[in-house]
C-alpha cells in the first residue's frame, strides 16, 4: 500500500499500539487524526506491562527499548531524568510496571502536545469488529457506538490462550489463597514460568515448583558484549532448515575458538531474523517451529542477570525441579495427582501437587483467539491465518490478507500478530522499526 491516509484507527492500545501512535503523530501533517482504542483502564500495559511486580523487570536491557527507531536513547535518557537509573549501573534491566510509565507518559506528552490540533484520540473502549466501507473502515465498539476512517491497523498484541484443563493462570480470578508449603506444578519452563516462581516467591510461597516442559529448558541469562559483524551475504538464505543450522552452530564454534561469546553471535544475526525466516521454504518455517523454535527461544530470549541468579539458585537447592517431559494424566481429589512421562526415560512419574498453573503463554492457533476483533475478522473471511496458524497472514506491508486471498488497502496490523511473516516481532526494538516503516508507508 503506498499513498496518503489522513485518518487512521489504532485497535489496541498496548505497547504495540501506542509505538505506532507515537511515530504517526511524528509527521508534520496537519490534517492526520489517530484514533487509539484499547479496552483496558491504561493505555500502554498490555499482558507484558500490566504487572505490578517489581521483580518482573524487562528481558531487554533499558538501552534497547526506546519506543522511537530513530532515537535508540530515548528510554535510557528517561530513566536517567528521573533517577530510576545511573550511567556506572548500565546495563539496566528496568521493572516492566516502569516501563509501561514510560509509555504512559509518552502518550500523556503526545495527547498535550496534540490538545488543540485534534489530531489525537484516545477511547477506553473495547473493540468488536472492524468492517471495510466505501471510503475507508468503521470500527464498532462494545458500547453501541462506531469510529471510522481512511483505514485501521490493528496492534492487539499478545493473546493468551484459556487455561487447560485443571491449570490456572497465575493472577487470574481462579489463582486463589493458596498453602504456602504446599508443591505446586507449572506447565512450562520459560520466560512465563521464571514470572510465575517470581510472582510465587513474592507471596511466600515456601513449597516446592515442579516446572515441566518437553525439553525442561531454561532460558539463558543476558551478559554485556558485542555482537559480531555480519553482512547479509555471510548468511545462507533459502536453504533447508537442516543445513541453516548446520552452518550456525558452525559459525558459533568458530566465534568462541576465538574467545567471542555465543551470545554475541546471536545478536549479530538479529538485524537478519526476519529476512531468514521470510527467504524460508514453508517445510523450513514450519520444522523450525515444531522442533528448533525452543532451542532458539532459550538463547534468543533470555533473562535478566538477577532474575537468572535468582532462578539457578533455586533450581540447584532444589526449590525448583525442571522435568523434561509431558503431562499424561491428572487426577482431581484432595489435590492434584499428575503423571508425567519423562522425555528421556519414557517412564512414569507421579507428583502430589496443589495447584497447577498454565504458563504456556500465547496462542498457538490465531483462529482460536479470545480478541473479538481478530475473531470477526477471520469468521467473515476478512482475514486469514498464517500458513503455521500462529498470527494473521498479513504481507510485507502488514496488510491484512483476506480468506481469499485478497490483500486489504484498508485493514493492516502491526506487532506479534505478524509473526507469520516476521517472525521475529515480538520485543520492542523490532516493533518500533515495523512501526516506524508503517508511518511511513501510510503517510507518504
Amino acid at each position: 500500500m503506498t499513498g496518503r491516509a489522513n485518518s487512521i484507527i489504532i485497535v489496541g492500545g498496548g505497547a504495540s499500539g501506542v509505538v505506532l501512535a507515537a511515530h504517526l503523530l511524528k509527521s508534520s501533517n496537519p490534517d492526520l487524526r489517530v484514533t487509539l482504542i484499547e479496552k483496558r483502564p491504561h493505555f500502554g500495559q498490555g499482558i507484558a506491562y500490566s504487572t505490578l511486580l517489581s521483580a518482573h523487570v524487562l528481558n531487554v536491557s533499558a538501552a534497547g527499548m526506546s519506543a522511537y527507531a530513530d532515537d535508540p536513547g530515548n528510554f535510557w535518557r528517561w530513566l536517567l531524568e528521573r533517577g530510576l537509573a545511573s550511567q556506572d549501573r548500565a546495563p539496566v534491566y528496568a521493572p516492566r510496571s516502569v516501563y509501561a510509565r514510560y509509555l504512559g507518559e509518552l502518550l500523556d506528552d503526545l495527547e498535550t502536545r496534540e490538545q488543540q490540533t485534534g489530531r489525537l484520540r484516545l477511547i477506553r473502549e473495547e473493540s468488536l469488529s472492524i468492517t471495510p466501507t466505501a471510503s475507508g473502515v468503521e470500527v464498532a465498539l462494545a458500547n453501541g457506538t462506531s469510529v471510522v476512517a481512511h483505514l485501521a491497523v490493528l496492534a492487539t498484541g499478545h493473546d493468551e490462550e484459556p487455561a487447560q484443563g485443571h491449570a490456572v493462570r497465575m493472577g487470574s480470578e481462579a489463582d486463589t489463597a493458596l498453602d504456602p508449603d504446599r508443591s505446586v506444578m507449572v506447565l512450562g519452563t520459560g520466560l512465563s514460568m521464571v514470572d510465575a516462581f517470581l510472582a510465587l516467591e513474592q507471596r511466600g510461597h515456601r513449597g516446592d515448583i515442579i516446572a515441566v516442559s518437553r525439553r525442561g529448558l531454561l532460558p539463558s541469562p543476558h551478559r554485556k558484549g558485542n555482537p559480531i559483524k555480519l553482512d547479509v551475504a555471510d548468511i545462507p538464505l533459502g536453504t533447508q532448515l537442516s543445513y541453516f543450522v548446520g552452518w550456525f552452530r558452525d559459525l558459533i564454534k568458530e566465534n568462541q575458538k576465538a574467545g567471542i561469546d555465543w551470545r554475541d553471535v546471536v545478536d549479530g544475526l538479529r538485524p537478519f531474523n526476519q529476512k531468514i525466516w521470510q527467504n524460508w521454504p514453508a517445510s523450513a518455517k514450519r520444522r523450525f517451529v515444531e522442533h528448533t523454535k525452543a532451542w532458539w527461544d532459550i538463547h534468543r530470549h533470555r533473562m535478566a542477570p538477577e532474575v537468572y541468579a535468582r532462578v539457578t539458585e533455586a533450581v540447584q537447592s532444589g526449590r525448583i525441579r525442571l522435568v523434561a517431559g509431558r503431562v499424561v494424566d491428572i487426577a482431581k481429589g484432595g489435590e492434584f495427582t499428575v503423571q508425567v512421562q519423562s522425555r528421556h526415560t519414557q517412564r512414569l512419574e507421579t507428583f502430589e501437587v496443589a495447584r497447577i498453573y498454565d504458563c504456556f503463554g500465547i496462542v498457538r492457533d490465531i483462529s482460536t483467539s479470545s480478541n473479538s476483533v481478530v475473531r470477526s475478522l477471520v469468521d467473515r473471511g476478512l482475514a486469514r491465518p498464517d500458513p503455521l496458524r500462529i498470527g494473521l497472514d498479513v504481507s510485507a506491508n502488514c496488510e491484512i490478507i483476506a480468506g481469499d486471498g485478497t490483500v486489504s488497502a484498508k485493514i493492516l496490523a502491526v506487532g506479534p500478530l505478524t509473526r507469520g511473516t516476521f517472525f521475529e516481532i515480538d520485543a520492542i526494538p523490532d516493533i518500533r522499526v515495523q512501526c516506524a516503516r508503517l508511518s511511513k508507508q501510510l503517510l507518504g
